[in-house]
């Protein structure tokens, strides 16, 4: 049978693990009678743990806010899992340095055979690099601009801000989104009750911010799949509209939706209106339809086509027969 003082770490890590517990449910855990679990529940509350009691026939244990903050208590895969992850914290200017000092106080306090497992995975595991897919080098997102906005979506605060350096924007912010090692906030415009979706990283918070707001739920209510097809229209650096001599559908089985948008014109043809962080990016995604296509604009894009034609019609005059 555990010690007393055992005994009230595990209760004091099952309180911490989720928000509700009744009481038979914390006397299964344990292995003890309901009574112990109301006389650790005092010894707790004698150490200024505040946790509280809700009665009734929904009656339940909760660990509530106080002034004492609880040890964090993690079991040896929790400790593990943690440790690796922050080792791997990529993608955010500022993270890395503050995920290493976090790193640090986690393996002071990680007892001996667990800082031992760490250090055997920390070792063994080396990572490929994130961005195989552009040129473009991966934005970067402060994390104090990450959480102004998060701090917004949550008092339901109207949010002030830059856009892309020149334009002012005061939107309604609604949740944050990460997809493809960039951060997007999904937010509403409250004078004409649009809908878009703002990179963080091309995105400045002004203070203070606005005024409070009622929340109104996106149509669908999917967040990252609203992210997901706006992103081909107004979410990159470079932006195209190409004809393709195809139907509209034969793009569509050739490309990922969230590649881009797909608008027929007539049965053998339509336009792709895609886009990604360089003109490079764009033009080599473009060669992968395996259709014939043509491109106006942006000039950059037509440049980088002509450049890309060239070089590959050099490689075939320097073929064998």
């Amino acid at each position: 049978m555990q010690s007393t003082s055992g005994r009230l770490l595990a209760l004091l890590g099952l309180l911490q693990s989720r928000a509700h517990w009744t009481g038979a449910e914390l006397a299964e855990r344990l292995g003890v009678t309901p009574r112990t679990v109301r006389n650790d529940i005092d010894r707790l509350r004698e150490l200024d743990y505040p946790v509280e009691a809700v009665r009734g026939p929904a009656g339940h244990y909760r660990l509530g806010v106080g002034a004492k903050m609880p040890p964090l208590l993690l079991d040896d895969e929790e400790a593990v899992a943690v440790a690796v992850g922050l080792r791997a914290i990529t993608g955010m200017a500022g993270v890395e340095e503050t995920g290493a000092r976090a790193l640090a106080k986690l393996e002071a306090v990680l007892p001996h055979r667990l800082r031992r497992q760490v250090a055997t995975v920390r070792e063994a595991v080396q990572t490929g690099p994130e961005n195989t897919g552009s040129n473009a080098p991966d934005p970067e997102v402060t994390p104090g601009t990450l959480l102004a906005v998060a701090a917004a979506i949550r008092d339901h605060e109207e949010l002030r801000l830059i856009y892309r350096a020149d334009e002012r924007l005061q939107v309604e912010p609604y949740r944050l989104v990460s997809w493809q090692r960039r951060w997007y906030v999904v937010a509403r415009d409250p004078r004409t009750g649009s809908w878009q979706s703002l990179r963080l990283d091309w995105i400045e918070p002004r203070t203070p911010g606005g005024r409070r707001f009622t929340p109104t739920e996106l149509p669908g209510g999917d967040y990252p799949g609203f992210v997901l097809r706006t992103t081909a229209a107004a979410g990159w650096s470079v932006h195209a509209r190409i004809t393709v001599a195809a139907p509209a559908d034969e793009v569509l089985r050739r490309i990922n939706p969230t590649v881009g948008v797909v608008e027929a014109i007539d049965d053998a043809t339509c336009v792709l209106v895609t886009g990604a962080d360089s003109v490079e990016t764009v033009a080599a995604y473009i060669g992968m339809l395996g259709l014939d296509f043509s491109v106006t604009e942006p000039a950059e894009l037509v440049e980088a086509l002509r450049v890309v034609s060239d070089r590959y019609a050099r490689a075939i005059r320097a073929a064998p027969e």
